[in-house]
């Protein structure tokens, strides 16, 4: 094949792409994506996930990205398609997961004309992305695509968006390009570990995230460090994934709620961060601070966001000569026959968890006990909402399936947030994901309830039914199954126990649908 006459521009991406190591597209294509999917299907080099709603597809490739460590790509149609994306970019912007979205536009030659679908698709991209380019011309757009590849593989994880007007993807004269570097971590600053160690003691709390929170080894460094130090352990309420369960260290979370974050911080004067930044609230409270270290805490930074975390771990526990400590983390105990509390869905998934499994977490409220529940669980890994915008769980899960198709995977789901992307089902029983989807069916925005009288309102019928799910009931079973995906509804916390562990030995997509 001659790679400038015989090769359009859309196939010397999805080659380049390939060769570079990126195996998975996320779709939702339109009509100015078309020699995108001309290409992949004559290329046959890609997994191609057909996604009926563009949340959907950036979501799954958010749950690809942390479970693989690698990048998908998503196909995405205008800046519509974009912006209908644009929730879940923003939750993998936040998590720090790589993304690479190429999004199709109108050919050159037609953007003049103000066609119904025509809008300003790098404006649109501009808010959720880390960076962001236009392909010029054919020859040159595989070399864009790597670029793009480049930016999300980047230290930390990036969103990166490619816009593709028409014509360029479909004119000849395509030329591959070759796969960018490898990412180096930023190096450790001379003196950093010294002086990290010389701040450990009782009133000292380390902050730790990213990759650290994805090393078992480096975890139970930590856990080491704060034994011989008195030193305190925390990671942020939201975190890119966490490795965790029964053989592995523990380590507490920043509560969400603004009350509480702030008691757990509050005993500390001084902070050590690792792979993360000074915590702050969600959200701002009458008569309550942005930041949730206490006014005066000293805080130092041993290495940042684009650092190799477990390795200034490493370099700190040998530092202060603390062997690996991996404290015990007994399991709750088993739920009684009777109604599905938060904290017997905890203890339910705790018992019926299988080994290897990935935990998928978007329980909200409902699930509030999960965390400290399941720290006593078979080995799992835990990916969780990251930046808020709800509706990433059943996506993020299915993403989380087509990495690891060898690995069970639990979406624990407030039943709210699933019907921003309950589409995502419908990808999940086509691909055959093994994903178990439990809905906490609790009937309304309770954690919108909660937010109401936080900022201080005595709300009454007009404000509670903006924020209660019924008249009607949603009933999830039945739109699972049309979309072919099984289920049923589950009223007993002993009989939902029974019901994940039965539907996670089993292949394949299943929905419990738990009444609380």
């Amino acid at each position: 094949m001659s790679e400038t006459t015989e090769m359009n521009g859309a196939e010397s991406v999805v080659r380049s792409l390939h060769a570079a190591g990126v195996n998975v597209c996320f779709a939702n294509p339109g009509t100015s994506e078309m020699q995108f999917v001309d290409a992949l299907d004559r290329t046959g080099l890609m997994r191609c996930v057909l996604c009926l709603f563009e949340g959907v597809a950036t979501g799954a490739a958010d749950g690809y990205a942390r479970m693989s460590g690698v990048p998908a790509v998503t196909l995405l149609h205008l800046a519509p398609g974009l912006a209908n994306a644009s929730a879940n970019m923003h939750n993998a912007r936040k998590a720090k997961a790589p993304m690479l979205n190429l999004v199709g536009d109108h050919a050159v030659r037609h953007r003049d004309y103000d066609a119904p679908l025509t809008a300003d698709v790098a404006g649109a991209a501009a808010p959720f992305s880390d960076w962001v380019r236009t392909a010029t011309g054919p020859d040159g757009f595989a070399a864009d695509a790597m670029a793009a590849l480049a930016a999300a593989r980047s230290r930390p994880g990036k969103v990166a968006t490619l816009i593709a007007p028409a014509d360029i993807g479909w004119n000849a004269g395509g030329v591959l390009a070759p796969p960018p570097a490898a990412a180096a971590f930023a190096p450790l600053e001379e003196g950093a570990v010294a002086r990290a160690a010389g701040m450990l003691g009782p009133d000292t709390v380390i902050l730790v995230s990213g990759g650290v929170l994805e090393s078992p080894e480096a975890l139970a460094r930590l856990n080491g460090i704060c034994a011989a130090t008195g030193a305190s352990l925390r990671a942020p309420t939201s975190n890119r994934r966490v490795e965790r369960g029964a053989g592995r260290a523990a380590i507490e979370k920043v509560p969400y709620p603004i009350d509480l974050a702030l008691a757990s911080l509050g005993p500390f004067r001084r902070a050590v961060l690792i792979e993360t930044v000074p915590p702050v609230a969600f959200f701002a409270y009458p008569a309550r601070p942005s930041h949730l270290l206490p006014e005066g805490c000293e805080t130092f930074t041993l290495t940042g966001r684009d650092g190799d975390g477990p390795a200034a771990v490493a370099a700190l526990a040998d530092h202060v000569g603390a062997a690996p400590v991996i404290p015990d983390a007994p399991l709750p105990a088993p739920p009684a026959s009777g109604p599905i509390t938060p904290e017997a869905l905890a203890a339910a998934v705790a018992h019926a968890l299988p080994e290897g499994a990935i935990i998928c977490d978007e329980s909200l409220t409902g699930g509030r006990d999960l965390w400290d529940a399941t720290q006593g669980a078979a080995p799992h890994s835990w990916i969780a909402l990251t930046g808020g915008a709800i509706g990433d769980g059943i996506p993020m899960a299915l993403g989380a399936a087509v990495a690891c198709p060898d690995r069970p995977v639990l979406s624990v789901q407030a039943d709210g947030s699933a019907m921003y992307t309950i589409q995502g089902l419908w990808s999940q029983a086509r691909e055959g994901a093994n994903v178990t989807t439990v809905i906490l069916a609790n009937r309304g925005y309770q954690i919108l309830k909660a937010e109401l009288t936080a900022v201080g309102a005595n709300p009454g019928r007009s404000a509670l039914d903006m924020l209660n799910l019924d008249r009607p009931d949603l009933n999830f079973v039945a739109m699972a199954r049309g979309m072919g995906v099984p289920g049923r509804r589950v009223e007993d916390a002993v009989e939902l126990q029974h019901a994940i562990a039965a539907a996670m030995a089993e292949p394949g997509p299943y929905l419990i649908e738990a009444a609380m």
